[in-house]
C-alpha cells in the first residue's frame, strides 16, 4: 500500500470545537480543521464532521473519532457535555452514512492519552493516568503496556470520581463529582452565579473582548495573567479538588506517569501540572518514587493522533 493510502483522518470531538486532521502512518499530522461544536444534537455533528474530513487534503483509508463521553459497541451512551444529546447515538452508523470510509469511535480522553502513547509525552510509559480538562474533565488509562478502556468503554471517567459528598451539582446529574469544580462549563457557571451575588471579575469583559462565546481556555489564562480574583479562586479550588481525585487514582492504580492535557494546560503548561501534583501529593499514600506529572507534548494533536490511531488499528485487525 502506498503511503497515499495509508492516511486516516483523526476528528476530536470537543465540547467547544470539532478538530480535525490527516494523519500519516508515522502520527505526523499532515493537514488540519476546525469549527465549532454545533449545538442542536447529533445530525448537526454529524455533518460537521463529514464536512471538515471532506475538506482535507487526501483520501482516509479510515476515519478515527474521540466523543466526550461513554463509547461502547459504536454507540454514544453518555455525553454530559454536548447539548441536544439525550439518548443513545448511533455515531458510527451516522458517519458511515456520510463517509466513504469505515468510522471507529473511542472516548475523547481515551484517544488523547492514545496519542500521547504512541507519539506524545506518554511513549515507552507502561502505566499511565491521562487527565483531560476541557469544558469537562477527562480521564484515560494506560495499564501494563496497554490502553484500558474497562467491561463497557467508561473506565478513567475521573472526572466523575465523587470529591464532596453532596457537594455541586455536575453536568452528568449527580453531586460532587470533580468535574464540578474543575469543568470549564461549570466553572463559568460558578462564575456566572458569584457575579449575580455582587461578586466582580474581569472573566466575562475578557470574554466579549475576545469575541469568545463563552469563558474558553485562552479566557480564563488571560484573567489569571491579569490576576483577577474571582478567576484565581476558582482555578484554584479546580486544582485543590484534582488533587484529591488524583492522588485517590494514584494510590488504587500505581502509574508511573499522570499526563495532563486540554485547553488550560495548553494554555498554562507545566506550571500547573506542577500544582496539580502538589495538591494531590498529600493524598497519596505510597506512590512510585518514579511517578511523574508531565503536560501533554502533542497539545490540540493528542486527540487527533490518537483517535487515528485507533482506527489504524482497526483496519489493520479487519
Amino acid at each position: 500500500m502506498s503511503e497515499s493510502r495509508t492516511l486516516v483522518a483523526g476528528v476530536d470531538v470537543g465540547g467547544t470545537n470539532i478538530q480535525v486532521g490527516m494523519v500519516s502512518g508515522d502520527h505526523e499530522v499532515q493537514d488540519r480543521g476546525k469549527v465549532p461544536t454545533p449545538t442542536s444534537g447529533p445530525d448537526a455533528v454529524f455533518d460537521a464532521v463529514a464536512g471538515l474530513v471532506a475538506d482535507l487534503d487526501g483520501d482516509p483509508v479510515a476515519v478515527g473519532v474521540g466523543i466526550p463521553g461513554v463509547v461502547h459497541a459504536g454507540q454514544v451512551l453518555t455525553v454530559p457535555n454536548l447539548e441536544g444529546w439525550d439518548a443513545d447515538v448511533d455515531l458510527v452508523g451516522g458517519l458511515t452514512s456520510r463517509l466513504d470510509a469505515p468510522v471507529t469511535l473511542g472516548n475523547d480522553a481515551n484517544v488523547g492519552l492514545l496519542g500521547e502513547w504512541v507519539a506524545g509525552a506518554a511513549q515507552g510509559a507502561r502505566d499511565v493516568l491521562g487527565l483531560w480538562l476541557g469544558t469537562g474533565v477527562g480521564g484515560a488509562l494506560v495499564l501494563d503496556g496497554r490502553p484500558y478502556e474497562g467491561s463497557r468503554g467508561s473506565s478513567g471517567e475521573i472526572g466523575h470520581v465523587q470529591v464532596q459528598p453532596g457537594g455541586a451539582m455536575c453536568g452528568c446529574g449527580r453531586r460532587g463529582c470533580v468535574e464540578a469544580y474543575a469543568g470549564r462549563r461549570m466553572m463559568a457557571g460558578a462564575a456566572h452565579a458569584l457575579v449575580g451575588a455582587g461578586r466582580e471579575t474581569r472573566l466575562f469583559a475578557i470574554q466579549d473582548e475576545e469575541g469568545k462565546p463563552r469563558p474558553t481556555s485562552s479566557v480564563w489564562a488571560r484573567a489569571l495573567e491579569e490576576g483577577d480574583e474571582m478567576a484565581t479562586q476558582l482555578v484554584d479550588s479546580a486544582v485543590e479538588h484534582l488533587g484529591v481525585a488524583v492522588g485517590s487514582a494514584v494510590n488504587l492504580l500505581d502509574v508511573e506517569l499522570v499526563v495532563v492535557g486540554g485547553g488550560l494546560p495548553e494554555k498554562l503548561g507545566q506550571d500547573l501540572v506542577d500544582r496539580v501534583a502538589a495538591a494531590a501529593g498529600p493524598w497519596m499514600l505510597r506512590p512510585s518514587p518514579e511517578l511523574r506529572f508531565v503536560v501533554s507534548s502533542l497539545g490540540d494533536d493528542a486527540g487527533v493522533v490518537g483517535a487515528a490511531a485507533l482506527a489504524r488499528a482497526a483496519v489493520i485487525a479487519g
